[in-house]
């Protein structure tokens, strides 16, 4: 017999002594009586009530795909409380008495969209869609707290949230129509014209179409008809006394003790319990570091730790305070008190705005963040700085602990013992004379780690400058946070002035002293922000004194923008388009911006991705086995502990494969499984396959490898001493190079690394494979831009034909080129544990292991010789690459020969020579990504483009209009230059951008200001259209009329975000002549077409458009006689007609694009079909004491020929200029010198956020621009736009110039990529810089080694 929370008692079946877990789900109550306390919210809602619209992106809170809305009645003030969580996070146990909103349950399709989801849709805010429903749950929890927020707080709302498709845009411009700024005027605008285009239509001709959407169709938002909160929940909370709740699982215990005296009781009982309120960080411990808590005390419920108590001498908070209550706390306080008494408030908001997301925020208590010690903590060091005091209790009773340099006492270790919980935190009011700020640097603004913070505090003598007390304490600069003692007690007694500055900086210099070799690397940048920010503290400190009437040394204005704060702006955006002619029908989509088809299912996660189909009976799961050596010899394997385990099924290794062990995309110079030999960290070694996903992990890792360590080879420079390289090494040559250097006036040698870059497509690899029973029948759901490859690779494996193996593609959730060839690693491992097992096997990759084994963009490195006129004109090059392939070749040949194609980018070179080097490495083979190769050549030839200007003294902008190519010159691979509209893109692009205002602007604006630069680059690009390999440019198409009229559509392409399906419904639809709503395309079949090429090298659309076409053509010639004989008839009356005069209502359609074909050794033949052309301008701010940098203002013009789909192409050219912005300025793969990559999730991997777009986003695709070599004269998209993003890399390098001119520094300079806060820093010398040399290479062994 056991109670339960209603009173009353039952026989239910629940583990030993567990409570009945109550909690309500879209209004429906769950009651769970075995809840686990190791299952999170994600996993219960996908895998136990089947909602699959929450997504799994990362597992640690880092995306925002997973986010939900709870909804909590507090009883003792009888208020509802909403916000955004990220299930992934959240343990089911903390559920009880909460109520659940998730992507399902506030609207669908079939019933009724909700505002939110259908704003984002028709906003063209979703293509891939993966992260749209935690997107629509970020704005919808916005909304039920704030109907009618502010623009800020929609950006601030997203800060938890990632997406790597949309470029972001297109979202908070569908959203901004909730807002106060951007309600719509439901066309009342400027001239008659909708508010949504941000009155750009008096600037374009009257042609160009600006809206991409039209708000005045959005249906009205209107708060009062939201779901209620279930009134059976808010009846039970109300009639419910409190009570602890204990939930028992098969490794932990959860106890959720109701009162101060029992949580005491349960710490002495179990001293080596955690303390759980938002799992924020415990989650991370358990699923990434393999901790194991077997006693989790959940002190949420206690009232004494949520209680906020206005004192004396400060606020107080309960350690289980959320950080967005103590945010709305200060904030008030702030606004209502004094200012001198808020300082101390004012750092810690300023700390907050940048912590996490708002879904962190909004669970992550403050006594979690004190108590998990980390010494890169935002919040620690402003406790240090203002002297915070700390509660602290056991069941004997209390003290108090100041928060002082002797409160952490190592790694993540505190004087709180054991036995003790963190009762409260006060945090003071400032005193009259006192001055604090904080200070945090990250690799990027939003939602990221830092890599030093700062808070500093002072206190003056009253009426003078004299300092009486002063505290520095950073973060980052230890294993702890740090007190600079020494520094503060040199300068107490001292005036305010440059003297003390002076002595503050050397004595810092000496005191935050870093060994070369400190984990997280970065050395000589953390020593010299420490100097950095105390400068822009005296700064702001001098600024306050004045204020004050205090006489201080005069400030000098050029210096007043290093203490200026960060605030964002709302973005603004133009688009730019060419209109349909006039008289095109109605029903003909051709060039309308048309909604993605999937977008309404996607922002209503009713979209099916492959891990969301539901569970097959008797389905298992596989985890895998992999190396965690970068290069050895296997010794033994032992298995013996994971089989043991419950769940375990078996375990597969190379003697479980039934045919061969060999794979790879190209040469089979892979193993499925290693045989002996692993050739890098996160070789595939084995697999288990268990009941559940969690088992088969915990099976995996129980598994012990025995290694011999041979000598690995992990960076291009490695590779180059030991002539670790693949053959061919590949030359391309022009002209005569010897000639050119002895004709140029001057000749320049320089290099650029150019580092790799992660996919991050939100949808990990997933496969799921069905043996059907008979002739060794197979059948698979793969996320895959490759069906057939996976189809032959996978039947290879099992020794039997491709015929018996069919692969089913319906969406992936991005794929960027990491699913070309890369997804087979799984799906051929999957294929065989399902066939030795005949069950249906399913596996989802975590992100961490996605990362880990899948390999990325190639990091480059060139080196360049230049010979060039005193003009400015090129007139000979000679180029050497080298690319980082991996452990496998893969597809990195041809990614050298598209680097080589474009490594003369957009200039006309007459003396030019490249030669491509491919390293073997003992990393995890790399591969396609977006570009293939293209913006490695091109970004070396940008770079010596910018070295040439600098070392003439000319504007770059000059040198590279002077050197671009005209209509009809020819390439390096002799191929001549056809409707060429470069020239047309770069001087739109230089009058739509304002550019000569812009650089006159910007060169007044520099000599103003010391430590802030404004840069300005405008970049052209050139991409080649066609699959380097001849063989893959061919697409097939399979369309099918019923009898009712409708149309099955299939083709060889694979949907993954990109709009395909969409531009082929269109095109089927206007050679049919019937609207696009008859037209369905369910997937991508390899049982329907067959041999199909990759979805890649942004030919997709050319290639099965034109298929598409050709099946479409010969149907429309069927049925040409019974249109003729009934020319009134409809559709319907000539498929029928048709029909029953027995005529074939299917066709297949095929398409080759003709006259390509290169010859490498004799440099003939056609590479390209054609070539794509753009230009991009942009402005940026960099802040030459962080290295930190804004993107104000991009101009993009971007030959699309004649769009196809104007809202889809805009949306290409957005996104792949933000994964490109990425690649340029932020992203950084960090490997240890031993091999092992050591960034691995949205923690410490960082794309662009919401807030990295540009202030200023103008996009205008050029008009008049039709390209008579692919489908209704238009032109790719995917990937050529992704190099633009090169401008905000060399507008960032021409504010350190600037920068470095202030030094009195001059000429070319290195500057690598990507162009992240610590390169920007230490490339801006100065004084600062100086006093903190970086050690010799050689004499230490980095934390991270450049691959």
């Amino acid at each position: 017999m056991k109670r339960t929370n209603m009173g009353e008692t039952t026989d239910t079946e629940t583990r030993s002594g567990s409570d009945e877990l109550i909690f309500f789900v879209n209004g429906k109550k769950v009651v769970e009586r075995n809840a686990d306390p190791e299952m999170t919210l994600l996993t219960y809602l996908r895998r136990k009530l089947g909602l699959t619209g929450t997504k799994l992106g990362c597992a640690e809170g880092g995306c925002g795909a997973c986010t939900v809305m709870l909804s909590r009645y507090q009883a003792h003030n009888q208020q509802l409380h909403h916000y955004a969580v990220n299930a992934c996070l959240a343990p089911l146990c903390s559920l009880h008495l909460a109520a659940v909103t998730t992507v399902e349950g506030i609207g669908s399709v079939a019933r009724k969209l909700h505002p939110v989801q259908e704003r984002m849709a028709k906003a063209h805010g979703s293509q891939c869609g993966f992260c749209t429903p935690g997107i629509v749950m970020s704005m919808y929890a916005l909304l039920r707290n704030n109907p009618t927020p502010k623009m800020s707080d929609v950006q601030e709302a997203f800060q938890g949230n990632l997406c790597r498709c949309t470029g972001y845009r297109p979202i908070l411009e569908g959203y901004r129509s909730f807002t106060m700024e951007g309600g719509c005027c439901g066309g009342r605008g400027q001239d008659g014209s909708c508010c949504q285009t941000n009155g750009t239509r008096a600037e374009t001709d009257a042609d160009e179409a600006t809206p991409l959407f039209n708000a005045a169709d959005f249906m009205p938002f209107d708060p009062t008809q939201e779901v209620i909160f279930p009134p059976e929940l808010m009846s039970l909370i109300k009639s419910l006394k409190p009570r602890s709740l204990h939930f028992h699982g098969d490794r932990v215990l959860w106890l959720q003790p109701s009162s101060l005296e029992e949580l005491v009781r349960l710490k002495w009982k179990h001293p080596d319990a955690r303390l759980v309120v938002g799992n924020t960080e415990v989650g991370i411990e358990v699923k990434f570091k393999n901790m194991l808590y077997p006693v989790v005390l959940a002190p949420a419920w206690v009232p004494e730790l949520s209680s906020v108590t206005h004192g004396d001498k400060g606020i107080t908070f309960g350690a289980a305070c959320s950080l967005s209550c103590i945010e709305a706390v200060l904030t008030e306080a702030v606004g209502t008190l004094p200012r001198h008494q808020t300082e101390v408030f004012t750092a810690v908001l300023e700390q907050l705005r940048w912590f996490a997301g708002q879904q962190i925020r909004n669970v992550a208590a403050i006594g979690g963040n004190i108590m998990t010690a980390s010494p890169i903590s935002d919040l620690n060091p402003v406790f240090m700085a203002a002297g915070c005091k700390l509660t602290l209790m056991d069941k004997d009773g209390s003290r108090v602990v100041p928060m002082d340099n002797r409160f952490f006492t190592g790694y993540r270790k505190t004087v709180v013992r054991p036995q003790e919980i963190l009762l409260s935190i006060e945090i003071p009011y400032s005193k009259e004379t006192q001055f604090v700020s904080a200070y945090k640097q990250s690799p990027r603004r939003e939602d990221d780690i830092s890599i030093v913070t700062a808070a500093m505090s002072v206190t003056f003598t009253p009426g003078t400058n004299v300092v009486e007390d002063l505290r520095l304490s950073y973060g980052g600069m230890a294993p702890i946070t740090v007190l600079a003692k020494q520094t503060a007690d040199r300068l107490l007694g001292r005036c305010w002035g440059e003297e003390l500055l002076q002595e503050a900086c050397s004595s810092l210099a000496e005191e935050m002293s870093l060994d070369p070799a400190a984990p997280g690397g970065m050395v000589a940048y953390r020593r010299v922000l420490t100097l950095s920010l105390f400068y822009k503290f005296y700064l702001t400190v001098q600024q306050k004194l004045s204020r004050q009437g205090i006489r201080v040394e005069g400030i000098r204005s050029d210096c007043l923008s290093a203490v200026e704060t960060y605030h964002p702006e709302p973005p603004s955006s133009v688009q730019v388009y060419q209109a349909v002619p006039e008289g095109q029908m109605r029903d003909d989509v051709v060039g309308r911006p048309m909604m993605h088809l999937s977008a309404l299912k996607q922002a209503t996660g009713e979209a099916v991705y492959c891990d969301d189909m539901p569970l097959f009976e008797n389905e298992l799961y596989l985890s895998l086995i992999t190396s965690r050596r970068a290069h050895a010899r296997i010794i033994s394997i032992d298995a013996s502990e994971a089989e043991r385990l419950p769940g375990v099924v078996c375990c597969l290794f190379v003697e479980d494969i039934p045919g061969s062990n060999a794979t790879g995309p190209i040469e089979y110079d892979e193993t499925i499984f290693a045989d002996g030999l692993v050739t890098c960290v996160g070789h595939i070694i084995g697999a288990v396959v268990a009941d559940t996903q969690l088992l088969a992990q915990r099976a995996a890792k129980a598994v012990r490898i025995q290694y011999e360590d041979l000598q690995p080879v992990v960076t291009i420079q490695e590779a180059i001493a030991a002539q670790s390289f693949y053959q061919p090494i590949r030359t391309l040559q022009r002209g005569d190079l010897e000639a050119g250097f002895k004709q140029a006036h001057s000749i320049l040698e320089g290099e650029i690394h150019i580092g790799g870059q992660e996919h991050f497509y939100l949808e990990t690899n997933v496969t799921l494979a069905v043996p059907r029973g008979e002739d060794g029948e197979m059948e698979l759901f793969v996320s895959t831009q490759s069906a057939s490859k996976t189809q032959s690779l996978v039947a290879k494996a099992l020794g039997v034909p491709a015929n018996r193996v069919v692969v089913r593609v319906k969406r992936m959730g991005g794929g960027f080129g990491g699913k070309e060839s890369r997804t087979t690693v799984l799906s051929t491992v999957v294929a065989v544990a399902a066939d030795k097992l005949k069950r249906p096997v399913r596996c989802m990759l975590d992100r961490d292991e996605d990362m880990l084994i899948t390999g990325g963009r190639h990091p480059f490195y060139g080196k360049y010789k230049v010979g060039f006129m005193d003009s400015g004109k090129i007139v000979a090059l000679d180029i050497s690459l080298y690319s980082n392939c991996g452990n496998s070749k893969d597809l990195s040949q041809s990614i050298m020969e598209r680097a080589l194609f474009h490594m003369e980018n957009s200039y006309s070179v007459p003396n030019i020579r490249g030669t491509g080097f491919m390293c073997y490495t003992n990393l995890p083979s790399n591969t396609a990504f977006r570009g293939f190769g293209g913006p490695q050549g091109m970004m070396v030839v940008e770079s010596c483009i910018s070295d040439v200007a600098q070392s003439l003294g000319r504007p770059a902008e000059e040198v590279r209009r002077l050197n671009l190519y005209a209509q009809g010159e020819s390439t390096p691979y002799n191929q001549i230059l056809e409707e060429f509209t470069l020239d047309r893109c770069w001087d739109e692009c230089l009058s739509r951008s304002g550019y000569q205002q812009r650089r006159a602007a910007i060169s007044l604006y520099n000599r103003q200001n010391r430590w802030t630069k404004r840069g300005l680059a405008i970049v052209p690009t050139k991409f080649g259209i066609s699959f380097t390999s001849t063989f893959l440019n061919q697409a097939g198409a399979l369309v099918h009329i019923y009898t009712d009229g409708s149309v099955l559509l299939t083709h060889g392409g694979t949907e993954m975000g990109q709009g395909l399906h969409t531009k082929m419904v269109q095109i089927a639809s206007r050679v049919l002549g019937i609207p696009s709503s008859k037209i369905h395309i369910s997937e991508t079949n390899t049982n329907t077409v067959p041999n199909t090429s990759p979805t890649a090298a942004s030919a997709s659309s050319d290639l099965n458009g034109a298929a598409v076409q050709n099946a479409c053509q010969i149907l429309v010639k069927r049925l040409e006689p019974y249109k003729a004989s009934n020319p009134k008839g409809s559709w319907e009356d000539w498929v029928n007609a048709a029909y029953f005069d027995r005529v074939s209502l299917s066709a297949n359609g095929f398409y080759r694009t003709p006259d390509l074909g290169y010859d490498f050794d004799s440099n003939s033949g056609r590479v390209f079909n054609y070539f794509s052309y753009g230009a991009a301008c942009t402005e940026v701010e960099i802040d030459c004491l962080t290295g930190a940098h804004k993107n104000l203002s991009t101009t993009i013009v971007m030959d699309v020929g004649n769009s196809l789909n104007p809202a889809i192409d805009i949306g290409q050219v957005e996104g792949a200029f933000m994964q490109g912005l990425g690649l340029f300025t932020l992203e950084e793969l960090h490997y240890s010198p031993e091999g092992v990559l050591l960034t691995r999730g949205p923690g410490s991997y960082k794309i662009p956020a919401f807030g990295d777009i540009p202030a200023q986003l103008t996009v205008s695709l050029l008009r008049d621009a039709p390209n008579h070599k692919a489908i209704y004269a238009s032109k790719a998209v995917g990937e050529p736009p992704l190099f633009l993003a090169s401008s905000v890399f060399y507008a960032i390098k021409d504010a350190v110039s600037a920068a470095r001119e202030e030094s009195g520094i001059r000429g070319a300079f290195r500057l690598d990529s990507p162009a992240s806060a610590e390169r920007i820093r230490n490339a801006c010398i100065d004084q600062f810089t100086r006093k903190c040399p970086a050690a010799e290479p050689g004499t230490f062994k980095p934390w991270s080694v450049q691959v």
